[in-house]
């Protein structure tokens, strides 16, 4: 095999991505740990293309079940239930989410939709790879239902059914062993799944790891099952690869910079170009023969300036739907990043506009809402809405809130 055919795979590994290189007979072997968590800080690759697979963490998996076996009716299913479960992906990020068949019955088919963050800066190799999967779906056990093991210092874990991924999750724990705390995390997830219709068995549990001892005792104590601990095995190249393929944001935002650099860089000129005339037109002004000649250049300009004022009627009239501080998608992601990071807050409805938010959501603390109801306050990218954060209400599971938000009168033309 030639080294332009040579195919690797960027792995996130315990502590940092892996460079894995397909061997002679076909499996992949360790090249490289990099010890870094952002792909961008990768310097260097061997030649060949790069399948890069993102970790449990960059991802939201949503297993369910639909009343079809079309699987060309899968895309809208899944993206009608995330609509539900309040999960938008950025449109203008790539294709950010796909679905993976689990178990299919007679007109019942068992799905997990995958929906990937939109990727910031570094998290890509400078590199392009050739394709995209996830973690999760290289590691195929076939006697496991779950597996856990470390990506980037954090445990995650993976459901599988005969062999498919049916879940994954990436939990807030990292400590060094799988402790209790961990235990009850995975055990509290599957129990939310098992609340949502989705039911899975665990009578054995398998941690990945590259230490030689690990306790389990908590695991077994929690899941009444026993643990194997093994190193975790070499990956493999999911077959079909997935649809996943994230844009480069940056790359699209500095085409619409240039885009505008480009509009007002035409605009000077013709202001420049319309002065030029002037000038020229009152030293021409004295004989008739001049005036007509600078007549004839004015009409012949007209419609020139006709069209560049139409121009920017229309283009002040499309400020909402390409300006970025009017976009729904870049509100949200606004809203999003004022979220206190691991306070388990989430948002079950998000009503954005370019003028108006409503957001209805829960979080198991108080101080989490109230941590919210700051951050929205404070986030630079939100100042022109006036918020009303009314006192959130207790509930069984929590606290729910409801906030909404609009842009004053006054701010609301471009």
């Amino acid at each position: 095999m030639s080294k332009s055919n040579e195919q690797l795979l960027l792995v996130p590994g315990e502590s940092g991505w892996e460079v894995w290189q397909r061997g002679a007979e076909g499996g992949f072997t360790l090249l490289s740990e990099t010890g870094v968590t952002h792909a961008g800080e990768i310097t260097s690759f061997p030649a060949g293309e790069i399948t890069m697979l993102f970790p449990v963490k960059f991802l939201t998996a949503v297993p369910m079940r639909v009343t079809s076996d079309d699987e060309s009716l899968f895309p809208d299913l899944a993206a009608l239930h995330a609509e539900r479960l309040g999960l938008r992906p950025d449109p203008m990020a790539g294709q950010l989410t796909d679905v993976f068949v689990v178990a299919r019955e007679k007109e019942n088919t068992a799905l997990v939709a995958v929906f990937l963050r939109s990727p910031a800066d570094g998290d890509l190799p400078r590199r392009g790879p050739k394709g995209f999967d996830i973690s999760a779906r290289a590691y195929p056990p076939l006697h496991a239902p779950l597996v856990v093991w470390k990506e980037f210092g954090r445990w995650v874990f993976a459901v599988f059914h005969e062999g498919r991924l049916a879940y994954c999750q990436a939990t807030a724990v990292d400590a060094a062993q799988p402790d209790a705390a961990l235990a009850r995390e995975i055990r509290l997830s599957l129990m939310q799944l098992s609340m949502q219709g989705l039911h899975f068995d665990v009578p054995r549990v398998v941690v990945w790891s590259s230490q030689e001892l690990l306790e389990t005792a908590a695991f077994q104590s929690v899941f009444k099952a026993p643990v194997d601990v093994a190193h975790r095995p070499a990956p493999v190249l999911p077959e079909p690869l997935s649809k996943l393929l994230p844009a480069d944001v940056r790359a699209a935002r500095r085409a619409a910079q240039r885009r505008r650099t480009l509009t007002l860089a035409v605009s000077a000129a013709a202001l420049a170009y319309l002065g030029i005339i002037g000038w020229f037109a009152y030293g021409l002004w004295q004989t008739s023969a001049e005036t007509r000649k600078l007549t004839a250049q004015a009409k012949a300009a007209a419609p020139d300036g006709e069209a560049y004022a139409d121009h920017i009627a229309r283009w002040d009239e499309l400020a909402h739907a390409i300006d970025l501080t009017y976009s729904p998608v870049d509100i949200l992601h606004r809203i999003a990043s004022s979220i206190p990071v691991n306070s388990g807050l989430r948002l079950k409805t998000a009503e954005i506009s370019a003028t108006e938010v409503k957001l209805i959501g829960e979080a198991p603390q108080l101080q989490a809402v109230n941590t919210f109801s700051l951050n929205l306050g404070k986030n630079n990218g939100l100042t022109h809405f006036t918020w009303q954060t009314p006192e959130p209400n207790q509930s069984t599971r929590g606290w729910e809130f409801v906030f909404s938000a609009e842009v004053p009168a006054a701010d609301s033309q471009p």
